[in-house]
């Protein structure tokens, strides 16, 4: 379904954003209602279902359309969709009480029935990092429209399933989606949700709006009256746009570093990392190990001792990082560990560990060739890219960079696998068995992007991934993760190099942003414009 909406509306839409761009005196208390929040978005994924793909720029729009059942604030887990939640002593069963009085945009009542079909059919079968999170999850039953029972053959700890709720729990409309083919369904773009703005159109390649949702749950709830998010693929575009005043925020660093620089020395904007505390992120380097070359993990180690991390960090990302340690960030708490391998800058060393392994110099000036794709995130990912190549170009690697818009390189690494490295982001969800973990355990759905479709498999990985999400000791599961973590740095199935937070860019004339710890992913029911 598609609701259309001509170039006219949307002319006045912005109209009215321009029109409001001196600064108007106003009580700091004083909300205003009504305007448009016009967001920039650097690349598109065209699935807008959040219960079928987890990705930031799925939830950077359908955040505000779907709602999860639990969300995050600075004061801890909130109750969204669901009120209510406990587990029982063998952590096999956790039980959900479900708000009453909620409606889906088309009016039909939202129900239990809704969260067990979604946990079932797309959680546990198609969402991306959920389908290992859910995979011992045998059903979910519905004694009444409002609880929801989760059953599963092996003990889920409640901490886990509460912190994986914000970015994998956004229940679908079962009436909508039940008897359909759901990797086709007309939904998926054109979403329907509980949120505080419904979806109104979707124009490929221009913008997505969502306007009011006028019978919202939250009484007295948005303040906005739409959103417009914008496709800008040029970052110096999308930097103009924000001083003219016909954008207020770009996040997830979608405008270049040296821009964001110099729009921070602006007292017309707020530029930083706060409301980004639960999507710390890392720049990879991923390998296709069915390359026989990449196989080779004294060539991987190689490649690693070709990075000068040091220098990428402050040339790069201007500061605003640190070397990677592994799959757990810094930010993963008792979970993580800095006891771990590290690879020091040392390109002497990486030539003579080429050598050893088999791969001399040819005359054509190389030892082999490798075809890399860099994920279309921002400026930072492809200068990431850029720089890995002339890093490689010293140790004796030659490597092709194919440039390409999201859904090709998704694609072209997720599902084809043709790819010989490539590079994107890791983004870390509170716990590692969120959405951490999935880069490295096999068995992953087919296709799936950010899930292990490398070629890696190590079984005895996957049994410590597996018995990690299943301790409900939480230091014995910090313990595994130290194990995990510690694997992963001595084996490099990916090269998670760079720790990194994101910064958003945000016009002082948007009020109550960045106030929760994923607020460009959350629902932004209490966002408003001064206008």
């Amino acid at each position: 379904m598609t609701v259309t909406l001509n170039k006219t509306k949307l002319a006045l839409a912005m109209a009215g954003v321009l029109s409001s761009a001196a600064f108007s005196a106003y009580a700091a208390e004083d909300v205003q209602k009504g305007g448009t929040a016009i967001i920039h978005m650097n690349s598109e994924q065209r699935i807008l279902n959040p219960a079928l793909r987890a990705s930031t720029g799925v939830y950077n729009i359908t955040g505000k359309i779907m709602e999860p059942l639990i969300d995050k604030s600075y004061d801890g887990y909130v109750p969204v969709l669901a009120t209510e939640w406990s587990g029982s002593e063998d952590g096999k069963t956790i039980t959900l009480k479900l708000r009453e009085g909620v409606k889906w945009h088309d009016g039909k009542d939202f129900t239990c029935d809704d969260v067990s079909f979604s946990a079932i059919e797309l959680w546990k079968k198609l969402l991306n990092y959920s389908s290992s999170l859910q995979a011992n999850l045998e059903s979910v039953d519905c004694p009444d429209p409002h609880t929801a029972v989760f059953n599963y053959s092996k003990p889920m700890p409640l901490a886990l399933f509460v912190a994986a709720m914000p970015d994998l729990g956004h229940p679908v409309p079962k009436h909508l989606f039940e008897g359909t083919d759901i990797l086709k369904n007309e939904y998926n773009t054109a979403p329907v949700g509980t949120g505080p703005f419904k979806f109104v159109e979707y124009e490929r390649g221009q913008y997505v709006m969502a306007e009011k949702n006028e019978n919202y749950w939250r009484e007295g709830y948005p303040y906005l009256d739409r959103i417009v998010w914008r496709f800008m693929t040029d970052k110096s575009a999308a930097a103009a746009a924000l001083e003219a005043g016909e954008v207020h925020e770009s996040g997830f660093i979608g405008v270049s570093m040296a821009d964001i620089e110099r729009l921070g020395k602006d007292d017309r904007f707020t530029v930083g990392t706060q409301g980004y505390e639960n999507n710390v992120a890392h720049s990879t380097v991923e390998f296709n190990h069915r390359n026989p070359i990449l196989a080779d993990l004294k060539v991987r180690q190689a490649m690693y001792h070709g990075l000068d991390i040091d220098y990428a960090i402050k040339t790069i990302m201007r500061g605003f990082a640190k070397p990677g340690r592994g799959p757990v960030p810094s930010a993963g708490g008792d979970n993580y560990t800095d006891q771990v391998t590290t690879y020091a800058y040392d390109p002497e060393l990486a030539k003579k560990m080429l050598d050893e392994a088999g791969y001399p110099v040819k005359d054509d000036g190389f030892r082999f060739h490798l075809r890399h794709r860099p994920a279309p995130w921002g400026e930072y990912t492809q200068l990431w890219a850029e720089y890995y190549a002339q890093a490689m170009k010293e140790i004796g690697i030659d490597v092709e960079l194919l440039t390409n818009d999201a859904p090709g390189f998704l694609n072209g690494v997720y599902r084809d696998h043709d790819f010989d490295t490539a590079n994107g982001w890791h983004q870390f969800r509170s716990d590692p068995a969120v959405s951490t973990t999935v880069w490295l355990r096999s068995g992953q759905p087919e296709g799936s992007p950010w899930t292990n479709q490398f070629g890696w498999k190590s079984d005895e990985m996957d049994k410590l991934i597996d018995d990690a999400a299943s301790e409900l000791d939480p230091a014995k599961r910090a313990e595994m993760y130290h194990e995990i973590q510690a694997r992963s740095m001595n084996e490099l199935p990916v090269i998670f190099a760079i720790e990194h937070p994101f910064i958003s860019v945000t016009s002082n004339k948007l009020h109550n942003h960045h106030n929760n710890p994923r607020w460009n992913s959350s629902s932004w029911y209490d966002l408003w414009l001064e206008q």
